[in-house]
């Protein structure tokens, strides 16, 4: 199979869909690799590096669109790529179009088989293309919202750690999943009074038992959101439903009791925000301030730290890439059930329940798809 990786056009996006190791993988299997030039640049990988990894370096994406039967990104293709997008082409990548309803339909029109990262399972309902950028946007999001809390930056002016005879910032963690953990992990490593919700009990007991007396759990309703957002001076929004627009759990209502220049990072973002005030931004201009809150909603964090976040996101992508591009992706889904449940959008169908249902669209399973 012909496998291509081009130059990602998103805004202050570094990361890059194959590493040069990747794209020697595909090529010992037998596949031809064709890169834009300067897609690695990001990470620092040369058009030297791939060409020595067995790549053939093309100039514009257009040639790689053109040819290539599969397209391995890392962001959504952005208007300008989807237009070069063709029926029976593979795009696997992430895509999140349950809050995006122009790309969903540019799929659709286009007749490409689109397989989405975010919603490719693995054992006990996890989500193992998912995790590692989670792990790294909630890492990031407490060092985006230390930042942003500085003075310079808009915020309150807190030091979330504190020093010895002045408190610490208040952080609260608006879900326990992976984004949730890695952001209190990093908070409390700082020295912040950090606090998580959840609605799940057994995610509150098992973060009880890592963080001990290090961090405070506590049920996710209405009223304990409402509560402790007022005392918050960093809030991370990080809930996720698979596929699903992210439900808005903090109202604009209540950042009225928010204490001026308190900082809201919404990493659910690409999935349309937790906060009803979220809109997304990019890391040029990253924050904006409504009834005095500053919020921090760029919608694609790892890029940012473009080099761990690709070789991250390359150990969990490029096996399925190998399998897809080895076997087809009929064969590949029909052998996987996991990996089949990234089949987002097919000929014209879109084939993941939960965007047909947020979008308005009619729903065939993926069993349909594959007779």
């Amino acid at each position: 199979m012909r496998v291509g990786t081009v130059k990602e056009v998103k805004n202050h996006e570094y990361r890059v869909g194959l590493t040069p190791e990747s794209a020697r993988e595909l090529a010992a299997h037998g596949h031809e690799v064709w890169v834009e030039t300067g897609a690695g640049q990001g990470i620092g990988a040369t058009d030297a590096d791939y060409r020595a990894a067995g790549a053939l370096i093309k100039d514009a994406a257009a040639e790689v669109f053109a040819a290539c039967e599969m397209i391995v990104k890392v962001k959504e293709p952005q208007a300008a790529e989807r237009a070069m997008l063709r029926e029976g082409q593979i795009l696997y990548t992430y895509l999140h179009l349950a809050p995006d309803p122009e790309q969903t339909a540019d799929l659709v029109k286009s007749g490409v088989t689109a397989i989405a990262y975010e919603t490719v399972t693995g054992p006990g309902n996890t989500l193992p293309l998912l995790k590692p950028m989670s792990q790294v946007a909630g890492r990031m999001s407490i060092q985006a919202g230390a930042t942003a809390l500085e003075k310079a930056h808009g915020g309150r002016g807190v030091l979330l750690g504190g020093v010895p005879g002045v408190l610490p910032g208040r952080v609260l963690v608006i879900g326990g999943g992976v984004v949730g953990f890695n952001a209190a992990q990093m908070a409390v490593g700082l020295g912040a009074d950090v606090t998580i919700l959840d609605r799940d009990p057994e995610v509150l007991e098992r973060l009880g038992t890592h963080f001990e007396s290090r961090a405070k759990t506590r049920f996710s309703n209405r009223a304990n959101i409402e509560q402790m957002i007022c005392e918050a001076e960093l809030v991370i929004g990080a809930v996720l439903i698979p596929g699903a627009a992210a439900p808005k759990l903090v109202t604009r209502d209540m950042l009225k009791c928010m204490k001026p220049g308190a900082v809201l990072v919404d990493v659910a973002i690409d999935q349309g925000g937790c906060f009803e005030t979220s809109r997304a931004t990019t890391h040029a201009d990253p924050t904006y301030v409504v009834d005095g809150v500053v919020h921090y909603c760029v919608a694609n964090m790892p890029g940012a730290v473009a080099r761990t976040s690709t070789y991250a996101l390359n150990n969990v992508t490029l096996p399925h890439a190998l399998r897809i591009a080895d076997m087809g992706w009929q064969a590949a889904l029909k052998a996987n059930p996991h990996l089949a449940n990234g089949l987002n959008v097919h000929a014209g169908k879109v084939t993941y329940e939960a965007v047909a249902r947020e979008l308005g669209y009619a729903f065939t399973p993926v069993a349909d798809v594959l007779g």
